[in-house]
């Protein structure tokens, strides 16, 4: 099958391959290259960087709303595209002109968590489990038929780089899987009930606030891990909280209880994995080793 490609960051990999090893990719589209590091050099997206190792041809425009842009996508003359986190809205012109129109991997069981942060909000919410989702695209946000759905189960100690990968991989099987049964699967529309919205996470949102209970407080760290990562001061320090899990003990909220073991609004939660302003993360032994506690974080 011809297939182009469309995704940009490192969850999209595992899917190019996969796609590469089973079928003819005559394109891949992803963002463009974009100012990184400290000296703030352009660095191609991680896909663009796995597609020059394949020797794929790349393209990487602004925008798709062109007519010149549209015209060079149909020119390819492509079966279906597959498209993965690529970042740019798709117009009607581009979701036509595969002859099998174009299908998303989505890291979510719609229609549960549509848009842009669907695996930190899912952590952040407590959900049991979670998924990916095999969706023809229409011109909603993430609002078109499923053709395949497979589950996984979230771990309690699970982070959301943890649950990323394991969805990235989930995802490549999947597309294979549902490319194999194109012609058969029948499209489920998505149900009006049970729609929520992953919004793309703010930075506002990182800070821990001890006052809140021990899930809520647990939930955050482990759904903002690795990145942006949640945060508490510690000495006038901004140390970020990695991973975690819900501890016995009760005291004022911010309480050191013992060790790194931090009282909430409600319970308490055990502190795993932090990092410390320019270093690396480490297990919560070796952060101590260095770092004083106060009696109570605020």
């Amino acid at each position: 099958m011809r297939i182009v490609f469309m995704g940009t960051p490192e969850f999209s990999v595992p899917a190019l391959e996969a796609l590469v090893a089973a079928h003819e990719v005559i394109c891949v589209y992803t963002q463009p290259p974009r100012p990184a590091g400290r000296g703030k050099k352009d660095r191609p997206s991680p896909v663009q960087a796995r597609a020059d190792e394949l020797g794929l041809p790349v393209r990487h425009p602004v925008s798709l709303k062109g007519v010149e842009a549209q015209a060079e996508f149909a020119a390819l003359g492509a079966d279906v595209a597959v498209v993965v986190a690529y970042g740019l809205i798709l117009p009607q012109a581009v979701l036509d002109a595969p002859a099998k129109g174009c299908l998303n991997i989505h890291a979510s069981l719609l229609p549960r968590w549509r848009g842009a942060a669907p695996i930190h909000r899912a952590i952040m919410a407590g959900d049991a489990e979670t998924g990916v989702c095999i969706m023809q695209m229409e011109a909603g946000l993430d609002t078109g038929p499923v053709l395949l759905t497979e589950r996984l189960v979230i771990g309690a100690e699970e982070t959301t780089e943890e649950l990323h990968d394991r969805l990235s991989g989930l995802g490549a099987r999947a597309i294979l899987a549902a490319l194999d049964r194109l012609s058969d699967l029948v499209p489920v529309p998505q149900p009006e009930a049970g729609v929520t919205y992953a919004a793309k996470i703010d930075k506002a949102e990182a800070r821990i606030d001890w006052s809140r209970p021990a899930p809520d407080v647990d939930r955050l760290i482990r759904g903002l891990s690795a990145f942006p990562g949640a945060w508490t001061e510690i000495g006038g320090e901004r140390v970020k909280l990695l991973r975690s899990r819900l501890a016995m003990g009760q005291g004022a909220p911010g309480a050191v209880l013992t060790g790194f073991t931090i009282a909430c609004g409600t319970g308490a939660v055990e502190v795993t994995e932090a990092q410390r302003e320019g270093k690396r993360p480490m297990p919560s032994s070796e952060v101590l080793h260095g770092l004083t506690l106060p009696a109570r974080l605020v």
